[in-house]
């Protein structure tokens, strides 16, 4: 690329800055990538509103799609668009040993630990590439990332062909979530949330029933409908409130999948019933090295669709309106 490139430069809480920055050289190991597109989640909003502390001045951006440029190490060649796995482990520490690099003890996240893709080109470990498909538009593919999460999750917790299958939260994580449920043979897949638009998009996606979560009888028709409560139960929405749910709308005997982050330090939540009705809970954090050609399969294949899950395309130049007004409705994408 050459001389400088410009990056969205996250300066203080709620302040973002274009700036013109060196180009960055791959040390050993590494491979340079120049970005073409990079999706906004829930963690970039929280870092920059401030609820997640960053040392400043940080460059956000984790789910990321480029280009190589060169590599000093890896299988790559110049030219192949690929998505990058932003979270970086030591392969050393016993969780690593273990398989579980997910959970390293000294692992970090490009754009909250060390900066990340909001800009032109990005050096990232050679070994945290996999190409993409050819027909996989640049502005879609970033929402690979987030299905490898959901793909782990679905790992810890597997659905069987004809589980009935609950979804409480239908942001993009519980919208594949229920693309994945159908994949994996789901019986029945109902999906649950407040919002009207997004019950609809599910019932596109594949919901074979749909409930809005502010019902008062919510637990009672999803109950109904399953006859007797979920044999897997996704939470993705992360409240307390609504893994309680989950709870409630779980089969005795059934599995909870606790996958959405939990800010909250307490609240009122049924312990009886998680006793009671012997389920097995599991919280999953971020994804495998494995996670990613399941999730690239399950594009390709047509079993998961990614591109009604995007609701705003912004630039660089445009992004810190787009934050300050809190993103689109489901995700957002920056093209670089």
């Amino acid at each position: 690329m050459g001389g400088s490139l410009q990056a969205a430069v996250l300066t203080a809480p709620g302040r973002l800055e274009l700036w013109e920055i060196a180009e960055p050289t791959p040390e050993p190991g590494e491979a340079s990538v120049r970005m073409r597109a990079v999706g906004i989640c829930g963690t970039d909003l929280s870092i920059f509103k401030g609820k997640i502390p960053v040392a400043y001045p940080r460059i956000m951006g984790h789910e990321m799609v480029g280009e190589v440029l060169s590599s000093t190490g890896g299988a790559l060649e110049p030219g192949t668009r690929v998505i990058v796995d932003p979270n970086v482990f030591c392969g050393r520490c016993a969780r690593c040993r273990e398989g579980r690099a997910n959970l390293c003890s000294a692992g970090w996240l490009l754009g909250r630990d060390r900066d990340g893709a909001l800009r032109n080109a990005v050096a990232v470990p050679a070994d945290n590439l996999y190409r993409l498909p050819d027909d996989l538009e640049d502005h879609v593919a970033p929402l690979i990332q987030v299905l490898t999460t959901c793909v782990h999750g679905q790992r810890l917790s597997p659905i069987f062909p004809g589980d009935r299958v609950v979804v409480v939260g239908l942001g993009v994580t519980g919208l594949l979530h229920l693309q994945l449920a159908n994949m994996r043979g789901a019986g029945l897949v109902v999906g649950v949330t407040r919002s009207p638009a997004k019950l609809e998009l599910a019932r596109e996606l594949g919901a074979d029933v749909t409930v809005p979560a502010d019902d008062a009888s919510a637990v009672d028709l999803v109950r109904e409908a399953t006859g007797g409560g979920g044999d897997v139960v996704i939470e993705a929405a992360g409240t307390v409130a609504t893994l309680g749910q989950a709870v409630r709308m779980a089969r005795s005997g059934g599995r909870v999948l606790a996958y959405g982050t939990i800010a909250e330090t307490g609240g009122e939540f049924p312990f009886y019933d998680l006793y009671y009705k012997e389920l097995v809970v599991s919280s999953p954090r971020a994804a495998q090295a494995e996670d990613y050609p399941v999730a690239i399969g399950a594009i390709t294949s047509g079993a998961v669709r990614l591109a009604p899950l995007i609701s705003l395309r912004v630039t660089l130049a445009t992004l810190a309106d787009a934050l300050a007004s809190g993103g689109g409705a489901l995700k957002t994408i920056v093209e670089i």
